[in-house]
């Protein structure tokens, strides 16, 4: 049967069966193993993964393919197909009610999906900075996304910096537009996220030092000094000056910088109460 994907929704059905393999080896799926899948669209991937763990929470908010997917998999004890928006239910709340985990039990799992690509950033926040956060994500997203986010330094964007924090991004093959039912107007790229227990670089204010980062990046073209000067009110010979101080040259600009070198930038500015 032929499922006519919504536009609004941004749906692209996988139907490349050596693809769902490679998300599969990438996750390193084991018996034991409790995953949320996001978008699970007509079950290519959701079978695989029903058939090699111990859970599968499997979320979708289009509730036609609620209902196909409930049909496909009526047959298997461990998947719960659940009708929602993924951004509107917490991880927390989702393990919970499917797994009966309490709240703050640290219950593992990991994050399968194919996420539509308007709202790629949105879910990646939802999990990453959640109170109870998966292990490991391994998602498809949209080629230039993907490598924006695995970027280095000189590369390096707010979502790079955003992601990077929480988790080590690896890509681990990219998808051509033909591999997804209809196909896209761009390539693919499977995307395997390392979710750290701690962050790499200790800040004591989180949302303070993402506030530094956004201010370097509010003109991207403009060196660090003026970037900031402008965004913080302050002069670019202060600005210039503090940077001197920690040893970041001035006239960078912010696709350069490092997430130490932004611990630093962060801490040196955070001490004028700014």
């Amino acid at each position: 049967m032929y499922l006519k994907a919504k536009k609004r929704l941004g749906q692209h059905f996988l139907i490349n069966e050596h693809v769902a393999e490679c998300i599969l080896s990438a996750a390193e799926l084991d018996r034991g193993d409790i995953v949320v899948e996001i978008g699970p669209g007509t079950g290519v991937l959701t079978k695989k993964l029903v058939e090699r763990t111990a859970k599968v929470i499997a979320v979708e908010l289009d509730v036609r393919l609620v209902n196909i997917l409930t049909k496909r998999l009526g047959s298997f004890s461990n998947v719960d197909i659940v009708h929602a928006d993924i951004l509107k239910i917490t991880p927390e709340e989702l393990l919970k009610e499917k797994v009966n985990a309490p709240v703050g039990s640290g219950q593992a799992y990991k994050v399968v999906g194919n996420l539509p690509y308007y709202i790629t950033s949105p879910i990646l926040r939802h999990f990453l900075q959640a109170g109870l956060k998966p292990s490991l994500m391994v998602i498809m997203v949209q080629k230039e996304v993907g490598e924006a986010i695995a970027a280095v330094p000189g590369k390096m964007t707010q979502l790079s910096i955003g992601v990077q924090f929480y988790s080590k991004p690896t890509i681990i093959t990219y998808v051509p537009a033909k591999d997804f039912r209809p196909p896209p107007k761009v390539d693919s790229a499977v995307l395997r996220l390392d979710v750290y227990s701690e962050p790499p670089v200790k800040v004591s204010d989180v949302d303070g030092f993402f506030d530094m980062v956004h201010c370097g990046f509010s003109s991207r073209r403009k060196q660090l000094r003026n970037s900031l000067a402008h965004s913080l009110a302050i002069s670019p010979n202060q600005v210039s000056r503090l940077l001197e101080e920690i040893g970041v040259d001035a006239t960078r600009r912010a696709e350069t910088l490092s997430l130490e070198e932004w611990r630093k930038v962060w801490k040196a500015f955070a001490s004028l109460g700014t």
